[in-house]
């Protein structure tokens, strides 16, 4: 294979300038004024952002994407891009990207700008959904039936749409729902010729595009050890240089704060990876078990050791749909016993508005999620409650009927009169939504048919790229490849060893999957490997966030970085969009686990400090 890109260079450098619809406005300037970039991606869509997008475009059938990377990034960066010959690419067309080209090449004119602008289609299947409900459409992780009423259904699409739309010349590309990696494995495709059946490849440039699709997480946000990561505010946007072997070296803009190591780009493989010898995508299953990490230099980390093999046949679908309507109530309680102040509070509040339920002829609440934040809630009953002179009481319902929460949104204000001293922070009704829901399912790739359109005019498609093995669950990996195998040394515990919390041992970062919890712990010394293995086993793991989790615990290793994640089932009460919690997307659940103690040598607990 050529070892150049299309420029004749040995690397291709990409920026990862958003990580979600609302991230800072400073990362896509900060990447092309100093990221020394090729291209400039952009991930914005989740589930409920795609909710909250077709509601939009209900409303004006101009809408329906998202509003900033018109508004806000490219105005900011179009021109200097365009100048230095930066290509962009990103998935901010939501549920209307024609509309959303329609506003680039308009914001082009007024700055006097020639683009060309690609559109790729064709991932929206609300059209299909009869034909789907009638043929026994299921929810792929609960079993249960396809809804009546869906709000939206969108494929992830994968990266050959991408790839044809640059391949054709486009300047910009814009995309409705795909995987998030694909914005860069399709750069890579293109301009490294990589072909549909090259897996390992592709799996290497979908592990590029992971770790850089959520922005400053590979660079030092959200890291354990966050003390070691300097200058916040100036945090830097993520860059990866990759080479046409798959190999690729993850930084960061010079003279930009965050931290580019081992420890923070591991905690992004490990995020929301479920089975990392299986992790699956629309272009290729992902094996990221061999995978290593070496610090190449200051803040700049070598990736290798992707492997990859033939996808599934189905593209997976998320669909929302609405489930009646959800509000949610806080106070602040100030003084003595502030925490039993705070819960009587909350107990209050919902006797009070049942029983006005009752009296006006409306039912109960659906459900109910009173938690007194600020009292370590998150850690269950591995923290004794301590004595707090500030509380913030977190009161959640939902009902069907949109007048018992507006009735419910009226009674927060009396509490600032009525219950405990020291009662603040009311700071008016709280609004009543619509409670959105995910129902994710799988279809066969031949009933969906993505398009790609370079200013209006329609671009083919390879014929031979919807492809696929013949089971729709995860394949096997092939032979000696490592998938849930752990280190075989069994460890077990002295009379004499002492407990240590975990984040002595480990660094750790979770995210969700619908109701699903990934829980990424990476040892920070090889020798901690055995100990770690053996007292963090899928049983103890359950049994430690029993107060959150329902279901069961599995455990995967990864003997590249000397990881395991743990993949956790009725784990976030329903979800990001259906949750009641305060933390709905298990962004707090990893800090819980690391407080889980681990027993350790005496010798090793006094290095350790404990």
């Amino acid at each position: 294979m050529n070892k150049q890109n299309r420029q004749g260079k040995e690397s291709v450098r990409i920026g990862g300038a958003s990580g979600f619809w609302g991230d800072s406005a400073i990362g896509p300037v900060q990447l092309v004024e100093k990221g020394d970039i090729d291209y400039l991606v952009f991930d914005y869509l989740a589930e409920l952002t795609m909710s909250l997008l077709a509601a939009a475009r209900l409303k004006n059938p101009e809408a329906g994407y998202a509003l900033d990377f018109v508004t806000g990034a490219l105005r900011s960066v179009l021109k200097p891009a365009m100048e230095q010959g930066i290509r962009i690419v990103s998935n901010a067309g939501g549920v209307n990207p024609r509309a959303c080209a329609a506003a680039v090449r308009k914001l082009a004119e007024e700055l006097g700008l020639t683009v060309r602008v690609a559109v790729v289609d064709g991932d929206d299947l609300l059209a299909q959904l009869d034909a789907l409900r009638e043929a026994g459409t299921r929810d792929m992780q609960s079993g249960a039936a396809m809804p009546a009423r869906i709000l939206t259904a969108n494929a992830y699409l994968g990266a050959v749409p991408v790839r044809a739309a640059l391949d054709a010349g486009a300047d910009i590309v814009i995309t409705g729902r795909c995987v998030d990696s694909a914005v860069t494995l399709g750069v890579l495709m293109h301009e490294f010729g990589w072909s549909p059946t090259d897996y390992d490849l592709l799996s290497a440039g979908s592990l590029a595009g992971h770790i850089i699709e959520c922005g400053c997480q590979a660079t030092g946000g959200l890291h354990t050890d966050w003390e070691q990561v300097p200058d916040w505010a100036n945090i830097g946007y993520p860059v990866v240089s990759c080479r046409a072997d798959g190999t690729f070296l993850v930084g960061k803009p010079p003279g930009t704060g965050g931290l580019v190591s081992p420890a923070t780009v591991g905690e992004q493989m490990l995020y929301e990876i479920g089975d990392p010898a299986a992790y699956l995508l629309p272009d290729v299953i992902c094996d990221f078990t061999g995978v290593t990490l070496r610090q190449a230099g200051p803040d700049l980390v070598e990736v290798q050791g992707a492997r990859g093999r033939p996808p599934t046949p189905g593209y997976k679908v998320s669909a929302t749909y609405a489930d009646g309507y959800r509000c949610s109530a806080q106070l602040t309680i100030v003084g003595f016993d502030a925490v039993r102040k705070a819960r009587r509070s909350g107990e209050a509040f919902l006797a009070r508005t049942r029983g006005m339920l009752a009296k006006a002829g409306l039912p109960d609440f659906t459900e109910t999620r009173l938690d007194v934040l600020g009292t370590a809630a998150s850690f269950g009953p591995h923290v004794p409650q301590p004595s707090l002179f500030e509380a913030v009481m977190w009161l959640a319902v939902t009902h069907p009927d949109k007048r018992a929460l507006e009735l419910f949104a009226r009674e927060i204000a009396p509490a600032g009169t009525s219950w405990s001293p020291g009662t603040t922070g009311v700071g008016g009704r709280p609004s009543v939504s619509m409670a959105i829901k995910q129902f994710p399912f799988l279809v066969p790739k031949t009933l969906v048919q993505p398009a790609v359109w370079l200013d209006e005019q329609p671009v083919p498609l390879p014929a031979t790229f919807v492809c696929g093995t013949d089971a729709q669950t995860s394949p096997a990996p092939a032979a000696g490849r490592a998938s849930r195998s752990t280190p075989s040394a069994t460890i077990q515990p002295g009379k004499d060893w002492i407990d240590v919390p975990l984040i002595r041992l480990a660094y750790g970062r979770s995210g969700d999957k619908g109701d699903f919890s990934n829980i990424g712990i990476i040892a920070r010394d090889a020798a901690y490997l055995p100990l770690i293995e053996a007292q963090l086993t899928g049983a103890a793991v359950a049994g430690f966030l029993a107060h959150n989790v329902k279901g069961k615990v599995t455990r995967y290793f990864l003997p590249g970085i000397g990881a395991f994640n743990f993949l956790c089932e009725q784990a976030l009460g329903g979800g990001g969009m259906a949750s009641l919690r305060n933390d709905p997307l298990g962004k707090g659940m990893a800090q819980v686990l690391l407080a889980m103690p681990v027993r350790v040598p005496p010798a090793l607990a006094q290095a350790l400090g404990a």
